[in-house]
């Protein structure tokens, strides 16, 4: 088994301006925080970012790499609404595709299984389809000639994860009761790269969880970043919570150019996830 261990900077070479990137996790929970940080501090932009959005979208809206998000929602979790992002949304700096839930996981489904779109019910009669021509309907092919939604496949030139736990070879491993879709973020990837808070032996994987925890296998993944505390400040649980002051100081950074300057300067310019780390105490 190869071992895929890389950098946050690796990654970031594998990169291209204007890809397609699917950012896992949920919200502000277990978002692959270091390696958005690298996406922010480096060259790239004009990326269109889909996202069950969180501050993973925030970040790069405010340090301008992104064109065009695709979410279903954009929240702090505690904080209902992402500031960055609404700011971005509010301005025009970036356009949008929005869709419901349900319709953002069949359109992963849909990417990971190889098909253009995938039917559904839901959006019918609502402004996601109504307001947005990319939201299409089709008839169904059978007796009743029901309209549907064509939930459209959400194709990903790349995706980032972060797990709790991780091997060298790429298999992935989540320690709290909720996977969210990660999984499917790799699948409807051409390439994949996952953070994990520690690379353990293959074997001690199976020792911390039954064998459904093994979310991510090593055929879904091209790279591996051992990144400790790489998800803060989202919650990792149960390795760590989310760290409320800090995500307030960040949403802070949103109200003046000024705050935003500061913010940045403190956590963002400092360097690589190292640096971090020591800047923020973890």
């Amino acid at each position: 088994m190869p071992d895929k261990r890389i950098s946050e900077d690796d990654v970031v070479a594998e990169l291209r301006d204007g890809m397609t990137i699917g950012i896992g996790g949920w919200g502000s929970r277990r978002k692959p925080m270091s390696l958005v940080r690298a996406i922010a501090r480096s060259s790239l932009r004009d990326l269109t970012i889909v996202s069950y959005g969180g501050p993973d979208v925030g970040l790069l809206c405010a340090t301008g790499k992104v064109e065009r998000v695709v979410y279903a929602f954009v929240s702090l979790d505690s904080i209902p609404l992402e500031p960055h992002f609404r700011v971005a949304r509010q301005t025009g700096a970036v356009s949008t595709l929005e869709l419901d839930e349900g319709m953002f996981l069949l359109g992963l489904q849909a990417a990971a299984w190889r098909v253009p779109f995938l039917p559904t019910r839901v959006g019918l009669g609502s402004d996601v389809v109504d307001r947005q021509p990319e939201i299409r309907t089709v008839v169904s092919p059978y007796d009743d000639g029901e309209e549907l939604v064509a939930a459209p496949a959400l194709r990903l030139d790349a995706a980032l994860v972060h797990m709790h736990r991780g091997d060298a070879g790429g298999n992935g491993q989540y320690l709290n009761v909720d996977p969210y879709f990660d999984d499917l973020f790799c699948m409807a990837a051409d390439r994949r790269f996952m953070s994990v808070e520690q690379v353990q032996e293959t074997e001690d994987l199976r020792g911390n969880g039954p064998l459904q925890t093994l979310k991510i296998n090593r055929l879904m993944t091209d790279g591996i970043v051992e990144a400790p505390f790489g998800a803060h400040f989202t919650e990792c649980v149960p390795d760590y919570p989310r760290d409320e002051a800090f995500q307030k100081e960040y949403a802070g950074s949103a109200k003046s150019a000024d705050a935003w300057v500061a913010w940045r300067t403190k956590y963002l310019d400092c360097g690589g996830h190292d640096e971090y780390r020591k800047v923020v105490g973890l």
